[in-house]
């Protein structure tokens, strides 16, 4: 018996300990449930970059215009590719890249006089369909900007700033009744230069007018003046002389550039002269014999040769909708505000002549003969070969003044330069 029962015991702990063996091990936590909905924050999109060639701008306004756009845009970022200050070295520059269809440049800034060199070689792109998308039409923006890229009957490019020729006069010698007429710019050059005769010597003045006439670019900016933008080349040039052989003009009125233009005026020797802005500037810093409070300004009769640089689109950017949302910005209201009131410069988007934030950064445009001037600006010629057109000019228009060359000649010079 009793070896049953140990035989039953010890068949009892064998089947506890096989049981204790075999039992489930712990179950593994479940993982936690993922819910669906709810999504991995998004990359951020890489912008696309436009680059812009500039020269360095010694104000903030290059910097603020770049950075207001690319905070803006959602795609795009530029990048200011500075360019040498020396115009000449630029324009080369540019040259041996567009020529060699590079899109390294998607938005260039050119000198007024390229735009027809670079618009026949097909390194612009037209910017027609631009101006329609934005809801703008050309006389939108500064009229000679425009003007300087227009060529074959389309539109290559939009101002980046302007400047203009016009005229000077001295507030504390001029007659009221002059002065509003000249600010009117309802006169002519005729009417100006019996002005000069008549004032010159008041207020210990030497001369009644001073202009550019030396043989450089300075004199293809008057001669355009003087003939009404090349609709009266004979009749320009007869008057040019006119004045140049008048005792209102310096006797060595022909090796005149801006300097001595700027400082005969401002030295007290002349009652009017033509100039650019920049002689504004100096007049307000006070270290001249004539003041701010004695400087008016009026526009020329056959409207001020326009100045400045104007911006266009590389033909073959590979960024064309950047290059053109770029060119929008900066050719548009808010980037020519940011040009305007942060650099001082002059608007090329007309409406903000009348913007208070931007008159209040350059009290030049609250001058009303100053923005008549601004309003009638006009362009060089547009044409392939400007540099070679603009030599001829030179010199046929200085041999003519200088009684070296007659009238008919100088004319069909001229003329045959414009009709290329």
């Amino acid at each position: 018996m009793k070896k049953v029962l140990s035989l039953l015991l010890m068949i009892m702990l064998i089947f506890a300990l096989f049981a204790g063996c075999q039992s489930e091990p712990e179950a593994e936590p479940e993982p936690e449930a993922v819910d669906d909905e709810t999504e991995a924050e998004p990359e951020p999109v890489a912008k696309t970059v436009v680059n812009f060639a500039v020269q360095a701008d010694s104000t903030d306004a290059l910097d603020e215009i770049v950075m207001a756009f690319n905070e803006s845009s959602d795609l795009y970022t530029v990048e200011p590719i500075i360019m040498t200050n020396d115009s000449g070295a630029m324009h080369d520059q540019l040259i041996n890249s567009l020529s060699s269809k590079s899109g390294e440049y998607d938005i260039i800034s050119m000198d007024v006089v390229w735009a027809g060199e670079f618009a026949a070689a097909g390194y612009l792109q037209p910017v027609d369909a631009l101006i329609m998308e934005n809801g703008w039409l050309p006389t939108d923006f500064n009229a000679g900007s425009m003007a300087s890229g227009k060529y074959k009957g389309k539109n290559y490019v939009l101002p980046y700033f302007s400047d203009l020729g016009f005229l000077y006069y001295r507030t504390d010698i001029v007659s009221e009744e002059d002065a509003a007429m000249l600010e009117s710019g309802d006169y002519t050059f005729t009417d100006l230069l019996a002005l000069a005769e008549m004032y010159m010597g008041q207020e210990g003045t030497l001369y009644g007018h001073v202009f550019q006439s030396k043989q450089y670019e300075g004199l293809t900016c008057n001669i355009n003046e003087f003939t009404s933008n090349w609709t009266d080349i004979k009749g320009g040039l007869e008057m040019m002389k006119t004045f140049v052989d008048s005792d209102a003009t310096p006797s060595d009125i022909l090796t005149y550039t801006e300097g001595e233009t700027h400082n005969a005026f401002l030295n007290g020797e002349s009652v009017f002269a033509r100039n650019w802005p920049y002689m504004n500037g100096m007049a307000a810093s006070g270290e001249y014999n004539i003041m701010l409070d004695q400087v008016g300004y009026a526009p020329l009769p056959g409207g001020g040769t326009v100045g400045g640089w104007i911006l266009g689109i590389n033909s073959n950017t590979q960024n064309m909708d950047g290059a053109k949302a770029f060119l929008s910005f900066i050719s548009g209201p808010e980037g020519q505000k940011i040009n305007a009131t942060v650099g001082s410069y002059m608007p090329g988007f007309n409406e903000l002549l009348s913007d208070g934030d931007v008159l209040a950064a350059n009290a030049l445009l609250t001058n009303p003969g100053f923005a008549n001037a601004l309003s009638t600006t006009i362009a060089r010629p547009v044409v392939a070969n400007y540099s070679e057109v603009s030599d001829v000019i030179q010199i046929a228009t200085h041999e003519y003044l200088s009684g070296n060359g007659d009238l008919d000649t100088a004319a069909d010079t001229l003329t045959m330069q414009l009709e290329q």
